[in-house]
């Protein structure tokens, strides 16, 4: 009997070096079904015929731009007849923002192996309740789901480290680290050059109960993950289920971005040039607005902003507390 569904991309970052090792270790096991796609086109066939072997849970094995495209065939192409069973995400990404909200890290045929012992002895407790981002833009043909959002010069930055330093060959978190640095060269102490990150654009942010943002933005996120908004107290949930946090772009708003993480003390008052809310529907406009859901990139144009709506909760497996 399958247990655990298993859909890998081998061209994610961390697949090109352990898709050997999961490949061996899922011929050698019976309870799970390993099914692997080499582009996003082929993933809905790839879950028309898992449905069919109806496994317990579902592993996505790849980065979060493949989780994201498994989420929106998931719930979008009505394969499992509205019964999707809960999803896990393996870490095998550059930032593995959604494996690491869910408890898992670190070697992924561990993971994958704890995976199989939940499923083989009961779900249970490890089954968690997540909303998802619906995201519209005007020009996709329905919506995408995914769960983590960047917007406003946070999406240029990403953009500048896939385009400008990934491409060096480091590793992830010296790739991040010089990110890092590049932005602190433009942003803090306003070095102009064409290979550090430019200025953001103005966008404007409408909550559609809480009011309205408009400005440069540094940091723009959207999320409904839980362990992500550098410890912010996500607050009442009444008032929605996406998390935002816009953060002005200014040396005094970044500087008390950084003091309020490192303390902890993000949510726990008001600060001036850092915004925290939450809500259902977030529109998002701007002539030259660009954000990231889950790797995948979306542009405002004009009359055609990019509309954010929280879904209602769907079931993820979760190994840690």
């Amino acid at each position: 009997m399958v247990r655990v569904a298993l859909l890998s991309n081998p061209k994610s970052t961390g697949n090109r070096q352990t898709l050997p090792r999961v490949r061996s270790y899922c011929a050698n096991n019976p309870d799970i079904f390993h099914y692997e796609v080499e582009h996003v086109d082929q993933i809905g066939r790839a879950l028309q015929t898992i449905a069919r072997v109806d496994p317990a849970v579902i592993v996505i094995n790849g980065g979060d731009g493949t989780v994201q495209a498994a989420l929106t065939e998931l719930y979008q192409g009505e394969h499992f007849c509205g019964r999707v069973p809960p999803i896990a995400v393996l870490p095998n990404g550059k930032t593995n923002l959604i494996a690491l909200d869910l408890g898992i890290h670190g070697d992924p045929i561990k993971a994958l192996e704890r995976i199989v012992e939940i499923a083989k002895s009961g779900l249970g407790d490890h089954v968690v309740q997540r909303e998802l981002i619906a995201l519209t833009d005007g020009q996709t043909t329905r919506p995408v789901l995914g769960m983590f959002l960047g917007g406003a010069g946070l999406a240029d930055y990403i953009l500048y480290c896939r385009d400008k330093i990934y491409p060096l060959g480091l590793s992830n978190g010296f790739s991040h680290f010089l990110t890092a640095l590049a932005v602190l060269a433009s942003l803090v102490f306003g070095i102009r050059a064409r290979f550090l990150p430019q200025s953001s654009h103005p966008v404007s942010i409408s909550l559609m109960r809480e009011g309205q943002l408009a400005g440069r933005f540094s940091v723009l996120i959207v999320t409904t993950l839980e362990r992500l908004l550098l410890g912010v107290d996500p607050g009442d949930s009444r008032r929605g289920n996406m998390k935002l946090m816009a953060v002005d772009q200014s040396v005094s708003a970044l500087l008390r971005l950084v003091w309020a993480s490192v303390f902890r003390r993000m949510g726990k008052q008001q600060m001036q040039g850092i915004h925290l809310e939450q809500g259902d529907t977030i529109r998002i406009e701007g002539a030259q607005s660009s954000v990231i859901l889950d790797g995948e990139i979306f542009r405002a144009s004009e009359g055609k902003p990019i509309l954010l709506r929280s879904t209602e909760p769907v079931p993820f497996l979760r190994l840690a507390a």
